[in-house]
């Protein structure tokens, strides 16, 4: 047996400290990176094993046609999302119906167009176009990661269970915020806000119309957050270090969004988009790179790095300070519920307090930042062992612990 088996090399990686951070808003796991459990493999096998018998009757087809679905969704994870889609934009474009009295046109498009301008206000019919995108950002993500980046992350050399798990992560944050951050700067340069101004946030108060693009962008961001915090509250996989801090931070985020676009606060909804959209992108190209030993991991972190003091410090604290110096004396100061303005005395301490909140938990991840840019550059960036983190979820992963069980016999013959 020893002549023929033989037990693989193992080579430590030698990876940068930069790998084992672990913040921000890209670290949100997702259904193809969820560690498989000994249940849901010994639920497939019985599936496997019913779907092999005999039928008898229609009963059994049926039952059958039914296992063949669960066993096929459990595999694919992508694949009721996109069943979904699929009918609900089939029978809306194949109504010959395509204008606000279809009932689905509140899901598929943005509602409440002004006349035949390109403004449109605001509505309940809102939420059926956040909720139907939760379900397009659900199929996005599980499709991309099990049709495109594992493979391609599988080519690219990595093997170890827990970096494929992350480098997927990381490269669809990529995708995403490649094109919401570009997007919304597009947005911004649009407008009167380019470059963060602060003081056309309020001198317009209250905005109860947006562009066309500008909605689509906000409620865009208010689905894709909203189905990323759904995932993270479902606890799909074992709790990172940070996962208080992740959840304060989607629960702040999403209060944001939400008292933004109820009270007409979406010009400074938009340069908090922009900065966390700008700010993760950084980090998850300095971590991709991290992990596929790139020479170019550390000048891109010290890219990161600037971008997330420039972005979430310094334009985050002055959005703060206007909120202090400009909240009162640029443009109507007032509650007034037949006008919608509630620009006033009630709304500036929750403003405040909420985008206070989200820097207080920047504060803490600029710890982490600057501990691992420490060691980037004191102490040398690579290390001869994987970071805790990794060794940890590789140990702890249930099909690694089965995988060893399996080849211990081996192991012992040899």
């Amino acid at each position: 047996m020893s002549s023929r088996l033989k037990a693989p090399d193992v080579r430590k990686r030698r990876t940068s400290s930069v790998g084992a951070i672990n913040l921000g808003d890209t670290t949100v796991p997702g259904l193809s990176t969820m560690s498989e459990s000994r249940e849901s493999r010994s639920a497939a096998a019985a599936r496997m094993k019913a779907l092999s018998e005999a039928s008898k009757g229609d009963a059994d087809l049926l039952k059958k046609l039914v296992l063949t679905y669960r066993e096929m969704s459990y595999r694919h994870t992508w694949l009721t999302s996109l069943v979904i889609l699929l009918i609900v934009y089939l029978a809306y474009f194949t109504s010959g119906n395509r204008t606000a009295s279809n009932p689905l046109h509140m899901f598929v498009a943005i509602s409440y167009q002004v006349g035949d301008t390109d403004m449109y206000a605001k509505g309940i019919k809102d939420l059926g176009f956040v909720f139907f995108y939760m379900i397009f950002f659900t199929f996005l993500r599980e499709f991309m990661m099990e049709v495109i980046l594992r493979p391609l992350t599988h080519k690219l050399g990595i093997t170890s269970q827990h970096r494929v798990k992350r480098m997927m992560e990381q490269t669809y944050s990529i995708f995403y915020y490649g094109i919401s951050g570009p997007f919304g700067l597009y947005i911004m340069y649009h407008t009167d806000l380019w470059l963060f101004a602060t003081e056309p946030m309020y001198k317009t108060y209250p905005d109860l119309t947006n562009p066309f693009l500008y909605k689509v962008f906000y409620l865009g961001q208010a689905a894709f957050w909203t189905q990323q915090a759904c995932i993270l509250v479902l606890q799909l996989e074992k709790p990172r270090k940070d996962f208080q801090e992740l959840v304060f931070h989607h629960v702040v985020t999403l209060a944001l969004i939400w008292l933004s676009y109820v009270f007409h606060f979406t010009k400074m909804g938009l340069a908090v988009y922009i900065t966390m959209d700008v700010s993760d992108f950084c980090l998850s190209l300095s971590k991709t790179l991290n992990y596929l030993d790139s020479a170019l991991t550390p000048p891109v972190f010290v890219l990161f790095v600037f971008s997330w003091i420039y972005l979430r410090h310094w334009v985050n604290i002055k959005i703060l300070w206007s909120v202090l110096t400009e909240f009162r004396t640029s443009g109507n100061y007032v509650l007034n519920f037949a006008t919608q303005q509630y620009k006033c005395w009630i709304s500036l301490p929750i403003v405040f307090i909420l985008i206070l909140a989200l820097q207080l938990v920047n504060i803490y991840w600029l710890f982490l930042i600057m501990r691992i840019l420490y060691r980037l550059l004191f102490k040398g960036i690579q290390k001869d062992e994987r970071s805790d983190s990794e060794s940890e979820e590789d140990n702890n992963d249930p099909q690694n612990k089965e995988d060893k069980a399996t080849t211990q016999p081996l192991k012992k013959d040899m």
